[in-house]
């Protein structure tokens, strides 16, 4: 799969392979009028999947938590409960890295020659894309994102990073280093034992693939705790690992709350190496849980508050489109949206027409109705707060030129909300909203928005659209982002390195720089009596 900008959700039409599969469930009814913001919030459309894991996966069986406890998952286009999951805690860690231990220092899984690992991660890719339609429509009934998103964007890059590092499992490999003396010196890539890894809830087999993947592939055995709003797609996929041949222990699933099973994980003293994505809060506790256990290596994908710069030269056109979707796509829940919005002066008054004209025009609805943009929030807290952003918004001053409420009575669904005449010191400005809410900004000069780009503690991504290569590279190199993107917004690739500076986090994600979060180096060093040459 090519490298693809998230964003650009694929054009669906009844041909399409997702949309004829999924005739056979949908009725899709009458046309959506995309010149409006919403769709009638009619009765839920009953997705084509059935539940049949709720169970924790431990040890290469389907079990129930310890304690008998189960929790609900709720639709969020309704706040109604889909399922009830078991609610792993410290027990069930405990048993689960008993089992990846096991399975490390005993188990066929890091003894197997890395051909015969990269086999079983491509059939398990291979049987992704076999039940990609019931895959996407879970994903989308957990979460609440557009299905053409999950379908046609998200699961054809999930089974591409999987595919990706079982490629690379046989290419990882030390060095020999020359030394000043008649000795032979060569460094190993070992992995680094039991990974724990902690998914969020906006992108949950996205960010699965982007852990399990290069973990696996390194030679690594995983517990992995899913987000207590979405555990049921990462037990439908790994029930697939395990009929691709993926050896008992190797990879086991727990799902329960942040405090007592994450909690847990990140606190266990057997866990070599734990790699959360989530927020910058919750990012602080899992360090320091880590630090005080066994001084674990860690990894962290934390919150942004994304910058977008718009220059006088810029393609207007371009820019709004591409700064509409950097904020609202996935309903805004994404940690390196856009949510920054810096125009230049000469540009800002097209720019906020054009912005409130593309937000007026965004599909909001059911998320499994062809052509809907834009589902619900996650659940009623995430829909609250952005509510009482949305507020603040208001009562700081900003002018409110579109959305701001909610649609419907059921559900989690918000207006696209378009503010303009934000200023640095205001809250919609500072923190993250994680919601479908667009801050415009209004900037003179490049060295002033430069520094307020960076006048923030997050540095996940940015992007900046003009037409001059020497602006290009000047706000490339002056931004303290871990992706800078250039006349584009969104754009993903299985090989293009993900993470960011201050805290947004440490380490990176995909590509070749993800493998080196779960291996460690060993230097051998041998004499030589003799050497014909050093």
């Amino acid at each position: 799969m090519a490298t693809q900008r998230l964003s650009s959700l694929l054009s669906v039409s009844s041909s399409s392979s997702s949309l004829r599969s999924l005739g056979r469930y949908f009725s899709w009814g009458r046309a959506i009028n995309r010149f409006s913001t919403s769709v009638a919030i009619e009765e839920p459309i009953i997705p084509p999947v059935q539940i049949d894991n709720t169970q924790l996966l431990i040890n290469g069986q389907f079990v129930d938590a310890a304690s008998g406890k189960t929790f609900p998952t709720l639709d969020p286009r309704t706040g109604e409960v889909i399922a009830r999951v078991a609610e792993g805690d410290t027990e069930d860690v405990n048993r689960a890295v008993l089992a990846a231990r096991k399975a490390f220092d005993e188990g066929p899984w890091p003894k197997m020659t890395p051909y015969e690992r990269s086999c079983i991660m491509y059939r398990f890719a291979d049987l992704l894309e076999k039940h990609s339609d019931e895959v996407a429509a879970l994903e989308t009934w957990d979460n609440g994102k557009p299905y053409e998103q999950a379908a046609n964007v998200e699961l054809p890059m999930v089974i591409r990073v999987f595919r990706y590092y079982a490629g690379w499992a046989d290419k990882i490999h030390g060095l020999t280093v020359p030394a000043d003396g008649p000795y032979h010196v060569q460094t190993l890539h070992e992995p680094i034992g039991v990974a724990g890894q902690i998914v969020p809830w906006n992108f949950p087999l996205l960010l699965y693939s982007w852990k399990v993947g290069p973990a696996l592939a390194c030679g690594n055995t995983i517990v992995l705790k899913t987000a207590e709003q979405t555990p049921l797609s990462a037990l439908y996929v790994s029930k697939l690992f395990l009929e691709a041949g993926l050896p008992p222990g190797v990879l086991n699933v727990i799902s329960g709350y942040g405090p007592t099973a994450g909690a847990a994980l990140c606190s266990h003293m057997d866990v070599d190496k734990i790699s959360f994505t989530g927020s910058t809060n919750t990012g602080k506790i899992v360090l320091g849980l880590a630090s005080k256990s066994n001084l674990k290596k860690v990894t962290l994908e934390l919150g942004g508050k994304s910058p977008i710069i718009v220059c006088e030269d810029a393609n207007i056109d371009l820019a709004v489109e591409h700064a509409h979707s950097a904020v609202f796509f996935n309903q805004g829940q994404c940690c390196c949206a856009g949510s920054r919005t810096f125009v230049h002066e000469s540009v800002y008054d097209e720019f906020i027409e054009k912005a409130k004209a593309r937000a007026f025009k965004r599909v909001v609805g059911d998320p499994f109705k062809q052509g809907v943009e834009q589902g619900p929030q996650i659940d009623g807290e995430q829909f609250k707060k952005i509510l009482n952003s949305i507020r603040s918004g208001i009562e700081s001053g900003a002018t409110l030129e579109y959305g701001g409420e909610r649609i419907g009575s059921k559900g989690y669904y918000i207006q696209p909300t378009v503010f303009s005449n934000v200023e640095d010191n205001m809250s919609i400005a500072k923190d993250e909203i994680f919601g479908p809410v667009q801050s415009i900004l209004k900037f003179k000069t490049l060295d002033e928005v430069i520094r307020r780009a960076n006048t923030t503690h997050f540095g996940l991504a940015a992007g900046v659209f003009t037409k001059n290569i020497d602006t290009a590279n000047t706000l490339t190199r002056a931004l303290r982002v871990g992706t800078v993107w250039i006349n584009c917004y969104l754009v993903f690739d299985a090989a293009i390195p993900f993470g960011g500076y201050k805290m947004s986090g440490n380490g990176r994600e995909k590509g070749m720089y993800g493998l080196s979060n779960y291996l460690q180096v060993k230097a051998v060093v041998t004499p030589l009596k003799n050497p014909a040459w050093l």
